[in-house]
Formats: structure tokens, C-alpha cells, sequence
């Protein structure tokens, strides 16, 4: 029934009031105005903020970047055509690394719907394979409902982007509220608990299982078991290594931390994984950046998989167990099951080959060492940072060089690779942890994708930190031409960059720019006394640094290339 006149956009805000959802960002449109108009009083009154970012991708990401933060559903919006089309992008991002974000796009008229009207896009036909859920509501009725379900089925199992498409006449027009509660939602049962057979012969299988490694990704993180992940190790005396979006799952300074595999991995990690007789999936879903050639993939290993979704049991690799629950109400039930194990001659291989083949690095004959930076960033932050990336060679530097101890401080975009992620990410990250010191390792390709967010940035005071490894290049395409294609350098030289400490001083942020390696500590420490404002600071890199170790796609850890090939 229709009560005080309310209006739909008055549904989908008091929703929000029960979802307690802190902070909107995006951008507003025509179709959305009916929405906007009742958010103003919302914003005067200081129960919901608004981020207004300069473009709908940015939007996306910081309603990402805010949720992998926060453990919080991140909240976006945008208008219909144009403005909904610009979320693909980020909504896809957050769709392939399983991140909790809800996305309100407007739509034409109910009527209208079909017609080619004006800035009219079939928006849910277009994200239908890039979100967890989608709606178009047309039924005043229904969106109460739809809103307080987008919300549930966002954050819970396998957690994903939700889009609600919702025309322009639903919006304005009269609402209709309904009380409602998630907790018999019907045809939607994600896993909790795993099956005790299962978790029982996990036990056993770890209690005689010979070289065994503990695999953990970022399911660890989304789950909030990574004090149970630590707990199996240290009772069992296994060694862990996690994927990119795990990092953090685990602490990296521990013992017992390995690091990250896989084609940008460290050596002693992947041939763990090469080796290993048994190996506890937790969390991690097996993608191809990790395992390269899959008939050479953990070859000698059983195989126990534990994950939210049932669907990624034998997508990829074949488990001798397979347990489909929360990570940690699995670990719950199993660790109390494991046996305390002694190490032996496994753990001695670890341990060798992580003091035979540490990560190491050349100092350039000109230009800044780009993996000196980021040890810099480690060292003055004392590792304490939320760290944001763009994608390529920035990316793996960062996570070979930035060790995270916590949960949900290193944030990237693992599985669909966005360049352009990490800054308006960064934005929210800054939003939802304030206090927190947050800094975006960038490139100077993909730091142009999304410089515009500099205005978001600073009229909203936010002193995110961001290091540019100028190399002038698409850096990892153009490693890749220089050791697969003889150097044919084609469509990567980035020589018209801007000066980027002018225009980030032009949006009225503070500009550095770092020429020599004795000014980079300085610069850090500079950037970090900023607390009312973004801070870029352009690293001039060595131009034709690589990132190593390295195994070429498609190949597998005995192929792995550990330095520059003459």
C-alpha cells in the first residue's frame, strides 16, 4: 500500500536506511533525477553520503574498492544508456574477483522500455553475464523487496555485483512498501557448513598426506577465515602460499608463508605447488595465471578444494575431496579434526629453496629501480597500508614487493586484470576506512584511465597516495614483445605523457616528481605527512625493467625464468 506519499525513490532509500549503507557513489542523470531529489535531504541530513565521481567506471571501482575494504556491500549508481553501459567494466571486475556491490542504474519509462527512447539501453540483457543477479523492477510493488534481496544475495555465498534497473516512472511514482526478510529466500541456498564425511576425510588425508601445502585465495578473505587458516597451519606445521587476491589471507612475515605462485609467483611458491603430495584448496578457484600448463600442474598431488561454490569443483582441476561450504565454517569443522604434525625433510626442501632463491634485483644504469619504490612505500608505512594497484608490471611488483599481514589491504583486480582499477578504488578504500593510510601503486599507462577521479579525490580531502612507476611504456605488453617478439616494440610507447605532479597540482592535489633514487624515501615520507588531500608522486623507473620471476603462459613452474635471458 502507498503510505505519506512515498515514492518509489523513497522505497529505495529507506531500504538503504535498513541495509545501513554509508556512502553512494556515481553519477546522477536524467532518468535518476526522481531518485537524486530525495537523496538531497538524505545528504543535508547526514544520513548517507554521495561521492560524486567524474566518470560512472570510477564510480564502479570505488564501490569496490569500499567493499574490499570494509567487508561491506559497496554501493553505486548511475543513469540509463551511457551512464548504466559505463559500469560494465567495473561491474565485471567485481564480478570475475567476487566482490559485493550493489549498482542502482536508472532506466526510460516503464512505457517506453523497447522504443529506442532517448539514452535507453537494455542494461540488465547487457550485464546479465557480468553480475551475480540482475533485476528490471516495473512493479512498484515489487521493489522493496528486490532492493532488500539485491543486498542479500550480493553479500552472501560466493558474493557478487547486483544491478537493479529501475525505470524512471517506478522512481518517481507512487511507492509501495513491504516489510520483508531474507531468511527463507526461495531457490537460493548457498552452502554454509560442509559435509562431515567430506571435512572427516580432509583429516585424514592431511594427518598421511606426505609434502603437503596449504593453497589459500581470496575466499579465505571474503569469508573472514583467515585466523583459521592460520590456526591449520601452525597446528599442522604447513606452509601456505596464497594467489593474488589472497594476499593478506595469510600473514607474509609468518614462518611459514611461502607467497604467491604462478606466473609473476616467487620460485620457492611454485615449486611448493609443483612438488607438493597434497594440496589444501582453500578459497581459490585454480586460474590459469597460477597453474599454466594444467598436465604439469601439482602432478603428484592430492587434491582437497574447499569453496563457496560448488560449481568450481572440477571446473578446472579434479579434487580427491571436494567440500562446497563457507571457508570458515569449514575450517571451524576442521581444524579441530587435524592432527599436530612435526616437520621433516618437506618442510627443509621449503626452506632451501626460499634462501636459495629469495626475489632480487639490479640497480638500473639510469632511471629509479621500479621494485626499490615499493620497497620504500613497504618500509615508511611500516606495511600497515591499504594498498591499491593498477594492472601490469605495477601490479606484480607490488604484491613481490609489499608484504600484507591483514585481511583486506591489498587490493586488486585479479581476474579480469582492469587497468584503471586502482586509483578510484583507492578513493574507496580512503572513504570506508578513513583513518586507514592508503596507497595506489600505478602505472603510467593505467593511472591515465581513471585520472579524472583526481577531482573526486580532492574536493572530498582524501589523502590517498599514489606512486607512479613511469616507465613511459605499456610495461607489460612491452615485455612481453621484447622476450617473445624480438623487441618488436608495437603500440606502447607511452612518450606523450603528461607531466602527472602538474596536472594532479592543476586538480589542486600535491605533485612530486622523483628523478634520482636518493629522493624516493624523501618523497614517501613527504607524501605521508599529507592529510587533506591526494598526492601523486612520478617515479621516473627504468624503462626496460621486467618483472622476474616469470613463467611464460601456457607453461608450467620447470619453465620458470628467474632473471633477464641473455
Amino acid at each position: 500500500m502507498a503510505t505519506e506519499e512515498m515514492t518509489g525513490a523513497d522505497v529505495l532509500l529507506k531500504v538503504f536506511e535498513e541495509e545501513e549503507v554509508e556512502v553512494l557513489f556515481g553519477i546522477p542523470g536524467g532518468v535518476t533525477i526522481p531518485i537524486f531529489d530525495k537523496l538531497y535531504h538524505k545528504t543535508e541530513a547526514g544520513e548517507i553520503r554521495f561521492i560524486l565521481t567524474r566518470h560512472e567506471q570510477g564510480g564502479a571501482h570505488a564501490a569496490d574498492g569500499y567493499a574490499r575494504a570494509t567487508g561491506r556491500v559497496g554501493v553505486c549508481t548511475a543513469t540509463s544508456g551511457p551512464g548504466a553501459l559505463n559500469l560494465v567494466t567495473g561491474l565485471c571486475t567485481a564480478y570475475m574477483d567476487s566482490v559485493p556491490v550493489v549498482a542502482i542504474t536508472g532506466q526510460v519509462k516503464t512505457a517506453a522500455i523497447g522504443t529506442d527512447a532517448f539514452q535507453e539501453a537494455d542494461t540488465t540483457g547487457t550485464t546479465m553475464p557480468i553480475t551475480k543477479h540482475n533485476y528490471l523492477v516495473k512493479d512498484p510493488a515489487e521493489l522493496a523487496h528486490v532492493v532488500r534481496e539485491a543486498f542479500f544475495v550480493a553479500r552472501s555465498g560466493r558474493p557478487g555485483p547486483v544491478l537493479i534497473d529501475l525505470p524512471a516512472d517506478v522512481s518517481a511514482g507512487p511507492g509501495v512498501w513491504t516489510e520483508g526478510d531474507m531468511s527463507n529466500l526461495r531457490g537460493y541456498r548457498p552452502p554454509e557448513k560442509g559435509d562431515p564425511e567430506a571435512i572427516a576425510q580432509a583429516a585424514a588425508m592431511i594427518g598421511q598426506g606426505e609434502r603437503p601445502v596449504l593453497y589459500i585465495g581470496g575466499g579465505v578473505i571474503a569469508a573472514g577465515a583467515s585466523d583459521l587458516v592460520k590456526e591449520l597451519a601452525e597446528k599442522t606445521n604447513i606452509y601456505v602460499v596464497h594467489t593474488l587476491l589472497g594476499k593478506g589471507g595469510f600473514p607474509e612475515s609468518h614462518p611459514l608463508s611461502l607467497g604467491m605462485p604462478g606466473m609473476h609467483g616467487v620460485v620457492p611458491a611454485c615449486y611448493a605447488l609443483r612438488d607438493a603430495g597434497l594440496m589444501i584448496t582453500v578459497g581459490a578457484r585454480f586460474d590459469d595465471r597460477v597453474t599454466g600448463d594444467l598436465s604439469k600442474f601439482a602432478q603428484g598431488a592430492q587434491i582437497i578444494h574447499i569453496d563457496i561454490d560448488p560449481a568450481e569443483h572440477n571446473k578446472v582441476v579434479r579434487p580427491d575431496v571436494a567440500i562446497a561450504g563457507d571457508a570458515r565454517e569449514v575450517l571451524a569443522q576442521l581444524v579441530p579434526q587435524v592432527q599436530a604434525r612435526q616437520p621433516g625433510k618437506w618442510e627443509e626442501q621449503l626452506q632451501q629453496w626460499r634462501e636459495q632463491y629469495p626475489l632480487r634485483y639490479n640497480q638500473p644504469e639510469e632511471g629509479i629501480a621500479p621494485q626499490y619504490v615499493v620497497e620504500q612505500i613497504y618500509e615508511v608505512t611500516g606495511g600497515q597500508a591499504i594498498v591499491t594497484t593498477e594492472v601490469g608490471q605495477n601490479q606484480m611488483w607490488a604484491a613481490q614487493y609489499y608484504k600484507v599481514d591483514k585481511p583486506r589491504h591489498f587490493l586488486s583486480s585479479g581476474g579480469l586484470g582492469t587497468m584503471g582499477y586502482g586509483f578510484p578504488a583507492a578513493i574507496g578504500a580512503q572513504v570506508g576506512c578513513p583513518d586507514a593510510v592508503v596507497w595506489d601503486i600505478a602505472g603510467d599507462g593505467s593511472i591515465q584511465m581513471n585520472i579524472q577521479e583526481l577531482a573526486t579525490a580532492v574536493i572530498n580531502k582524501l589523502p590517498v597516495k599514489v606512486a607512479i612507476l613511469n616507465n613511459s611504456y605499456l610495461g607489460m605488453v612491452r615485455q612481453w614483445q621484447e622476450l617473445f617478439y624480438d623487441r618488436r616494440y608495437s603500440g606502447v610507447d607511452l612518450s606523450g605523457n603528461p607531466d602527472f605532479a602538474r596536472v594532479a597540482e592543476a586538480y589542486g592535489a600535491v605533485g612530486i616528481k622523483v628523478e634520482a633514487p636518493e629522493d624516493v624515501r624523501p618523497a614517501i615520507e613527504k607524501a605521508m605527512e599529507v592529510d587533506d588531500r591526494p598526492v601523486f608522486i612520478d617515479f621516473a623507473v627504468a624503462k626496460e625493467e621486467n618483472v622476474f620471476p616469470m613463467i611464460p603462459a601456457g607453461k608450467s613452474a620447470d619453465d620458470i625464468v628467474m632473471s633477464q635471458p641473455n
